[in-house]
This record gives C-alpha cells, structure tokens and sequence, in this order.
C-alpha cells in the first residue's frame, strides 16, 4: 500500500536535508512501527506522506497503492484515503467540531463515489464512536480542538480517523501526554480499525503504546534512513537495550 522509494527531503527554507534515502514498504493489512532517537526524522516523514508544504523532496518518490503522491497536495492525498495525525492537533477558533466532522466526512465520500450522510445518519453514528472514545458528545459542540485537553485532542483525532475510513493511517507520536487509561482507549480505537485493506503506521518513542497496537513490523530511523526492520521483538530489544547499539553497527 505504502512504498517509499530512495526519498531524500528536506526544510523548503532552510535547505537542511532531514530525510537521507529512506526505504520502506507498509502492505496492506499492516501495522508497522517507526522509532528511533529524537531527530531522526520520524515526524519529518508523517508530513511528508500527507504533503505538508514546508518540505522539499529532492530525489525519490513515495507511492500509494502503486501511484506516486509527490506531486498531489494534501486534500487529494487525503480524499484517497491518507490520513495523519498529528503529534500536537491544531486548534481552529471559529470552526465548530461536528460541522468540520459533517463537512470532512461528506468531501470523503464525495471522493469515493458515495452519497452524503443525512443529518440524522451522521449523528447516530458520531455518536456511536465518540461514545465508544469516552468522548463527551457536547465536547464535539465546542470549536475544533479549542480549551481540549491533551487526551480530548488525541480522542477527536481517532475519532476523525473511525469517521472518515482511511485506508492509509499514520499517526505521529500519539501517545504523547496520554496518562494510561486515555493511551488505552485511544489504541482500543485505532485496533478497531485494523483490517486486510488498510494499513497504519505508528510513529513513536516507547513500547508503551505498542503493548497495546501489536505491530507486524519495526523500523528503526535514524539519520533520516531505515537502519534497521524487523518484527515486534525489535521494539522489545529497543526498550531494554536502546539505540545505541543499532546506531554503533550503523555508523
């Protein structure tokens, strides 16, 4: 589903390259782990697959089910099914949750040939998955991320993600200032998910997180290369022994 081919990327602005030949191939059905040390380029590459502006790819390519995405802006990889999320949600003043809800999920559809919800059939089923994400339903009243707390963003986000139905799901460090009960719900949520035809890849620092999304795959990044795969006792020996080592071979 995901194929990333010799990607070298680096900041529009500052010409500091980040991404130095990275490979990776994600299949469908997969969860694969990304980790590695602070500054290895593993938030740099969720912004590159959704086509965030502030990057420049100089050699390489990134295919999606077969296609290259580099030269689609962010709505259209999105209305084909990519979906990220963030590490730090945005807030958006002015923006009402449900009506961004209502409008994403309609656009979504749109892209794929479907009718749009009625009224009644989008709020059953917001309803529906913000109760199984312990999200209170008049939190979604509220402006788009404005006054959440740290683990009502992370929720919204999964939330958007069960909505929309992505095929291709990258989350960025979303276990990040989670305590344990909202990391559970949050990783209830995204296994619910989990199927033959879609693929997510899991951005992040601690096994934590993957005690409770079990991946198939593990790659290490470092540098803004692949280093190291392999399958879901790669991250247990990282817990236990860190980085060094796989750094110390690598070099």
């Amino acid at each position: 589903m995901l194929e990333i081919r010799n990607l070298h990327a680096r900041i529009a602005d500052s010409g500091i390259e980040i991404i130095r030949g990275l490979n990776l191939t994600v299949k469908a059905g997969e969860v694969a782990a990304i980790m590695g040390p602070n500054g290895s380029g593993k938030s740099t590459l969720s912004y590159i697959i959704a086509g965030r502006e502030d990057y420049e790819v100089t050699e390489g390519d990134i295919l999606y089910n077969g296609e290259s995405i580099l030269e689609m802006d962010p709505a259209e990889r999105a209305a084909k099914g990519v979906f990220l999320a963030f590490q730090y949600p945005m807030e958006i003043p002015g923006v009402a949750t449900m009506e961004f809800l209502k409008v994403a999920m309609n656009s979504q559809r749109k892209a794929r040939g479907e009718p749009e919800l009625k009224i009644p059939e989008f709020l059953k089923r917001v309803k529906e998955e913000s109760a199984a994400l312990g999200i209170d339903f008049a939190m979604l009243k509220r402006p788009l991320n404005v006054g959440f707390s740290g683990g009502e963003k992370k929720r919204a986000e999964i939330l958007q993600m069960k909505l929309l139905e992505p095929k291709l799901c990258v989350l960025d460090e979303t276990d990040s200032g989670l305590d344990i009960d909202a990391l559970k719900i949050v990783a209830d949520g995204v296994n619910a998910l989990r199927s033959p035809d879609r693929a997510v890849v899991v951005i992040t620092h601690y096994q934590r997180l993957l005690d409770l999304i079990v991946p198939d795959t593990v790659h290490v990044l470092y540098k803004g290369q692949v280093i190291k795969s392999g399958e879901k006792e790669l991250a247990l020996e990282l817990e236990k022994n860190g980085y060094a080592g796989l750094i110390g071979e690598a070099a």
